[in-house]
């Protein structure tokens, strides 16, 4: 397939896309699956065959099957809605745009993103992406494969920070009426206990209301941020309720990547920086920018993190966003 001509109907494209998918990643509350998506279609690059890479083929039924690909048919999904509203954006495009945007709403640094990626139909063989069953020689061999340092491993893997087994999200609560619509469809038995108490049916309706509270009864909106909470995580040791793979440990026990996670811990604006790098990096890998497009979205060097105004808005589509769908319901 030919190369997308960038010109300027192609970037405002692309920044209408941009929007979209804040709007769509935090109504869905799918960064993480979304920045998935991004990595996986990348990591498939081999730098000796110049094959596999950012290129749109995880659409294929072939890639998709894949066993690492395991539950991204949702995110391709959520992909296509934007699609069909910019049919003019490569697939290729639009899933490492995904990605920079799964990073960016949550709270993470700001990544330089260059569009121009061409599609392929073409999939590489299974096997080219980390196993997170083996250890560090393991990652070593993958990422080595595409061309990325050790630094650059040691940073990506932070990206894990927004998979729910290694983050702390906040957890917003609302008051709602959901308790009485999730009855109708089978209430429980309560008047024994409230009759014996001496209350009327509607103070019994009213008081058990409160129930929308509990989370065994209500939605609540979960917001994830982006956060050098990885590392700080590891360097603790086994805790509870946290599942560490080998691959996870690998970054610990290997001489070359612990430093990193050290220094990751303890400084995350030198963690942003360095994570921004890497992801533009891997978005980019047998992608040769044209000039016209790297001009046109040149920005300032510096990394910066998403300001706390910046997570708070998007907390605020997430909560508008169910209270309109609740308001629905009603």
């Amino acid at each position: 397939m030919a190369f997308p001509v960038v010109d300027a109907d192609y970037l405002k494209e692309i920044d209408k896309a941009r929007r979209d998918l804040r709007a769509l990643i935090a109504y869905k509350n799918c960064a993480p699956i979304m920045l998935r998506l991004a990595w996986h279609d990348a990591g498939t690059y081999d730098k000796s065959t110049k094959t596999g890479g950012p290129n749109g083929s995880i659409r294929n039924d072939e890639e998709l099957a894949h066993g690492a690909n395991s539950g991204l048919k949702i995110a391709l999904s959520f992909c296509e809605e934007v699609k069909a509203k910019r049919p003019k954006i490569t697939y290729a495009d639009l899933f490492q745009l995904a990605g920079v945007v799964a990073v960016e709403v949550t709270g993470g640094p700001t990544i330089d993103f260059v569009p121009g990626r061409k599609d392929s139909k073409v999939s590489p063989k299974e096997g080219r992406l980390p196993d997170a069953k083996q250890g560090s020689p393991h990652l070593k061999d993958v990422f080595y494969r595409m061309g990325l340092s050790d630094k650059e491993i040691v940073a990506l893997s932070g990206g894990h920070t927004l998979d729910l087994t290694w983050t702390f999200p906040v957890i917003i609560i609302l008051f709602t009426a959901d308790y009485f619509r999730e009855l109708l469809k089978g209430s429980p038995h309560l008047k024994d206990v409230f009759y014996r108490m001496g209350l009327s049916d509607k103070e019994i309706v009213a008081l058990s209301g409160g129930h929308t509270l509990d989370l065994t009864w209500t939605f609540p909106v979960i917001i994830i941020l982006f956060t050098a909470d990885y590392f700080r995580e590891l360097l603790k040791g086994e805790t509870e309720g946290l599942l560490k793979l080998p691959t996870d440990n690998a970054l610990l026990d290997d001489p070359a990547f612990r430093p990193f996670v050290e220094l990751y811990a303890k400084d995350e604006d030198a963690f942003f920086k360095d994570y921004a790098a890497a992801h533009k990096r891997l978005s980019e890998l047998g992608f040769t920018p044209a000039s016209s497009a790297s001009k046109a979205t040149a920005k300032d060097g510096t990394v910066l993190a998403q300001s706390a105004v910046g997570v708070i808005v998007a907390a605020a589509v997430v909560i508008l966003s169910y209270l309109y769908e609740v308001r629905k319901r009603g």
